[in-house]
């Protein structure tokens, strides 16, 4: 995945990216069923400059070939997600003929006409980035890139599973999916595709959180305005747990290196790369001029970043005395803007005005917040069990 503020050169290292090949981190497996199709360049911008330059026909949703190993994707949001919303109305308005009982809910959702479904909490990214995720696991690439640009905030696109899926629990609870699947057969098939869309969410969130399958670009411009940008960017990116693996700068500002845009109160985790991209005189308006910004990809590192890599730690005491305290890696540009909420067995936090749902591990959901500290790296949330809920030995 590449990203970062919009102007910072974002599709430039992208395609860049894409139409070099990569040094592979392990010997490729070559299928002689695939065998050209190497890389496939996905673009979610629907304006993107991506098929003049790399010189072929826009065709949304259908992967273009490019040359050998190069394949283009363009992604239309809007037809993504009306066209798998109207699948999904069809099963709901078959579940109302077929009811004859009310259900709220049903009801609600089923109303909802095609051109609305973008009104939705995160159902219009969730089902582009469901696409991106099933080409991912077809079989019929090595790597995929994901140009991110044109995306306005990338962070909220990127956290739009976990948008979603918190959505559909608030407004029909699992539990209560199961229980009128029981009582009411005609309501079976569409928990179980309510199910199977949480599951999908599930799915892509883990996938977009995964260091060994998953690396991160981050670009970023030179001079004062990526200086000021760069620790809000770490601190999405550490809250929403992205695998970080590169630092994306122009040559002059790798240069200074980390003396000008990366001070020294910004701590860079281990595993992460600030790379220099070079400057060209000459409009990027063919391959040959991409491949000579000298730009490659790096492999996924595996090294969890952010909330990702969260640790539980619970203290010598026994039963209710126990404190048990989670904490993650975390960039703080301003904890003023730092907030903490609870919503069942998420954890809700709000870092520089982006809310992101933590599920929390199954220990700390019989618990209570006691208090939270962030000690200038790490946030420290600690929990004491709730004796309402605690089991009693």
């Amino acid at each position: 995945m590449v990203f970062g503020p919009g102007g910072s050169g974002v599709t430039a290292v992208a395609a860049a990216g894409a139409v070099s090949r990569p040094r592979a981190r392990r010997p490729e497996v070559r299928s002689p069923l695939a065998a050209d199709r190497h890389t496939l360049l996905v673009t979610v911008d629907r304006c993107s400059p991506v098929p003049d330059i790399l010189g072929v026909f826009r065709s949304p949703n259908d992967a273009v070939a490019v040359s050998s190993h190069l394949h283009l994707l363009c992604l239309e949001r809007l037809t993504s997600a009306t066209t798998s919303w109207a699948l999904f109305a069809e099963l709901l308005a078959d579940t109302v003929r077929r009811s004859k009982i009310t259900l709220p809910f049903v009801d609600t959702l089923a109303g909802i006409d095609q051109a609305e479904v973008t009104s939705l909490p995160g159902v219009e990214d969730a089902l582009l980035l469901r696409r991106i995720r099933d080409e991912a696991v077809s079989g019929q690439w090595q790597r995929i890139v994901v140009d991110l640009s044109g995306m306005g905030d990338p962070y909220q696109l990127l956290d739009a599973p976990s948008t979603l899926r918190h959505s559909l629990d608030r407004l029909w609870p699992r539990h209560r999916r199961l229980a009128a699947a029981a009582d009411r057969p005609a309501v079976a098939q569409l928990t179980t595709a309510v199910d199977t869309i949480d599951r999908d969410c599930a799915d892509v969130a883990e996938l977009l959180r995964d260091a060994d399958t998953t690396a991160a670009h981050l670009v970023v411009g030179s001079g004062y305005r990526g200086a000021r940008l760069l620790p809000h960017q770490l601190a999405s990116i550490d809250l929403l747990g992205l695998p970080l693996r590169t630092i994306y700068l122009d040559d002059a500002t790798a240069e200074s290196g980390r003396r000008e845009l990366v001070p020294d109160e910004i701590d860079i985790a281990p595993g992460v790369d600030i790379r220099g991209v070079a400057a060209l005189d000459t409009p990027l308006e063919r391959p040959a001029r991409l491949k000579k910004l000298g730009v490659t990809l790096l492999a996924p590192s595996g090294r969890a970043h952010g909330s990702s890599a969260l640790s539980v730690v619970g203290d010598e005491a026994d039963g209710l005395d126990t404190t048990y305290e989670l904490s993650w890696p975390q960039t703080l540009p301003d904890p003023g803007r730092f907030m903490l909420g609870r919503s069942g067995d998420d954890l809700l936090v709000t870092v520089d005005g982006l809310r992101h749902c933590l599920p929390l591990p199954s220990v700390l959901r019989r618990c209570v917040v006691d208090d939270a500290d962030w000690d200038g790296q790490q946030v420290r949330i600690r929990f004491r069990p709730d004796p309402a809920v605690w089991p009693r030995r």
